[in-house]
């Protein structure tokens, strides 16, 4: 089974991913910034979800550190955020996110489809 790395600060926004992919994916949780980047390092997973507004460290600085880090720069990050207004999306891939899904989670199977684009599935 594939391993996600859920990067989200908030209980609730994890248990509704646990119930959307846990049947489908191995999920490895951080609820900051700076325990993620230490997982990441030591245990890449095969795709991240990334919560743009985090407490310390923002999920864009979490990006750029992801992407300055020769193990871990081709790996897949969806930015999750409640960001959604016009030309959210553009900024956010452009900014070097594979994907961009808004919250909250309302239609799972974009959720699905997002991850299994970043998969390659």
């Amino acid at each position: 089974m594939k391993t996600l790395a859920v990067v989200e600060d908030n209980a609730d926004n994890r248990l509704l991913l646990q119930a959307i992919l846990d049947d489908q994916y191995t999920l490895v949780e951080y609820d900051n910034g700076i325990d993620a980047l230490a997982g990441l390092s030591s245990n890449k997973p095969d795709l991240v979800l990334l919560d743009i507004s985090l407490p310390g460290m923002d999920g864009n600085e979490i990006l750029v550190r992801i992407r300055a880090d020769d193990h871990l720069k081709d790996l897949p990050v969806i930015a999750l955020t409640a960001h959604a207004m016009a030309g959210d999306r553009e900024k956010y891939l452009a900014a070097g996110f594979n994907d961009y899904i808004t919250k909250p989670i309302v239609d799972e199977s974009l959720l699905l489809s997002a991850i299994r684009r970043g998969l390659g599935e």
